[in-house]
């Protein structure tokens, strides 16, 4: 908070902004901490895919909570969507709108954003905000993350435009009644709602307590206060960049079998006090539901800039306005309806690895060699035993790229601030069993400082039949290493590998019976600088720990661990 607390001549006392802007943290916290603790699912209550965030009355961002990127860096684009449809004046205390459109929300229909305006003695102070992503919304598979197949949005789901939906601090039957009827998992997906509703509740009470004990017109000057400074601070350290345009490109493996790799291409272009990160250069949008809309392709731009000029500047809408983003329209980030987007969450974090090779090249010390990627595959299908449906909605994390002073971390969320999700849960509410959950040895790239090992997941059908819809990458193109840091391991998906062992492919979907194990193998991480100025006792406690192979240490380090 130091940061916006600096500064002469100000408007409003230091302390009392300090005060203000924890007491909105803390806000933005409980809001996120009551929808937790009463999710229904799996995705919201143990893999925490959520956020939240608060607006003031100009439906501007000012505070959120510590929550997922994509999520909160889409979020001030769709509250001025849902506030298009549903201007400040037509809304009442107990008012709620539900939008999960992909174009105006985050990218796809599973994230649900339920708006609530916050009221005091009448008045309009703001607005509450979070977002769940809901275990399934209907469309072609379970999950509602399908890929290959998928040619348009209208395939993927419930697509719902801003729509209200909560009345008089309730949810509307009959809309309600028809949302339910058209997904796998209505029970789980109403727990979530209402936890949703319960969340946004909370936060407006907060918020309307916070206004009796500070006033309007305190509240406004920190507001503005907190925007100024925001912005101000982020346009001193952009000024500290040299001027210039830095480039990057990668690619994913595919969009289907037989289908040419996609291009990832960023500019980012500095000047002075303002950047813009300019996809242009990317692939054309593809026929398969993995596009990023623009308004997630912002999200993750906004995250990875601000990560690299300073990690720990509040995110909000002072922030946010030297940072542009853009990509020609019919591009892959930037696709026109009704593009199919559903399996959008695989790019989070190349976007974040192509702005960290071309940062790396001005800005060494703060880069990172490339994340191991992800999997979040979805199995679903009606249970044997209830007759109900049921949706295994997992996320699986590896390793973090090597770093300019320490190893990558292993088994930690990239970018997106979710978690895996215990293997008890996912036994107990799913007709699955879990044989292995473990990393892999000798997957980390090399280098002075080694990237994080990539890890496996065994998952056992224990149902008749289900289907399996994939969504991984690095099947293909290994993760970067960079100054001299080796790449790591490239990533695999093995059906049934201790029998009639079958490689898929990180987008395939499959039909798969009782028995079948799937075995989820994320790639390894890139390594930062050159592997032969690793400490030798790094490498010996690699070894120690199962990290890396005596064999590996000799070939690669050249050192010997009796």
């Amino acid at each position: 908070m130091t940061d916006l607390a600096r500064g002469k001549n100000d408007p409003i006392d230091p302390i009392a902004l300090s005060v203000i802007w924890n007491g909105l943290l803390s806000i933005a916290e409980e809001v996120g901490s009551t929808l937790r603790c009463t999710a229904f699912s799996e995705a919201v209550r143990e893999a925490q895919d959520f956020s939240t965030g608060i607006f003031d009355r100009h439906a501007r961002l000012i505070a959120q909570g510590n929550f997922s990127p994509g999520h909160l860096g889409s979020m001030p684009y769709v509250v001025k969507s849902a506030l298009e449809y549903h201007p400040p004046e037509g809304l009442k205390p107990g008012d709620g709108i539900l939008v999960n459109d992909s174009l105006l929300g985050s990218g796809h229909f599973p994230d649900c954003f339920l708006i609530t305006p916050a009221f005091l003695e009448g008045e309009l102070i703001g607005y509450i905000v979070n977002i769940a992503h809901q275990i399934d919304v209907g469309g072609a598979a379970p999950g509602s993350q399908k890929v290959l197949g998928v040619t348009e949005s209208f395939q993927e789901g419930l697509r719902i435009l801003p729509v209200r939906v909560v009345r008089d601090g309730e949810f509307d039957p009959d809309m309600l009644r028809l949302i339910l009827g058209n997904i796998r998992m209505p029970d789980k997906v109403r727990g979530d709602f209402r936890a949703q509703l319960n969340a946004n509740t909370t936060g407006a009470e907060r918020f309307a307590a916070f206004f009796q004990t500070y006033g309007q017109a305190q509240l406004d000057r920190a507001f503005e206060a907190i925007l100024d400074r925001s912005e101000e601070r982020i346009r001193d350290v952009l000024r500290e960049v040299p001027n210039g345009t830095y480039s990057f490109e990668d690619h994913m493996d595919d969009y289907g079998a037989d289908t040419p790799p996609i291009k990832i291409a960023v500019d980012v272009i500095v000047d002075d006090d303002e950047i813009t990160v300019d996809y242009s250069r990317s692939s054309d949008q593809v026929p398969a539901a993995i596009n990023s809309y623009i308004n997630y392709t912002r999200a993750y731009t906004l995250f990875a800039v601000k990560v690299f000029l300073d990690p720990m500047l509040p995110q909000n809408e002072g922030g946010i306005r030297p940072i542009k983003t853009q990509a020609r329209e019919g591009s892959f980030f930037n696709p026109a309806f009704p593009a199919p987007s559903g399996g959008r969450a695989a790019l989070q974090i190349r976007m974040f690895d192509a702005i960290n090779g071309a940062f790396a090249k001005v800005l060494p010390d703060r880069a990172m060699g490339a994340f191991s990627h992800w999997c979040n595959p979805n199995l679903g299908g009606l249970d044997d035993e209830t007759g109900q449906s049921f949706v295994v909605y997992d996320l699986i994390f590896g390793g973090y790229g090597g770093r300019a002073h320490c190893d990558g971390v292993e088994a930690l969320s990239p970018v997106m601030n979710c978690a895996n999700i215990p293997i008890e849960v996912q036994e107990t509410q799913n007709p699955i069993r879990i044989h292995r959950f473990e990393m892999i040895q000798d997957s980390a790239g090399a280098g002075k400082y080694r990237g994080g090992c990539g890890v496996r997941k065994d998952v056992e059908l224990l149902n008749s039949t289900a289907t399996l819809s994939l969504l991984s990458d690095r099947h293909r193109f290994q993760p970067y290493g960079v100054f001299g840091g080796q790449p790591g391991q490239l990533a695999e998906t093995i059906l049934n590998p201790d029998g009639a062992a079958e490689a898929l492919g990180s987008k395939e979907m499959r039909e798969i019976r009782q028995g079948d194990v799937v075995s989820y193998r994320l790639a390894g991480a890139g390594g930062y600088g050159d592997p032969a100025e690793r400490d030798p006792a790094a490498v010996r406690d690699d070894v120690a720990d199962g990290y890396i192979s005596r064999e590996s240490a000799a070939k690669t380090y050249g050192v010997d661990v009796d």
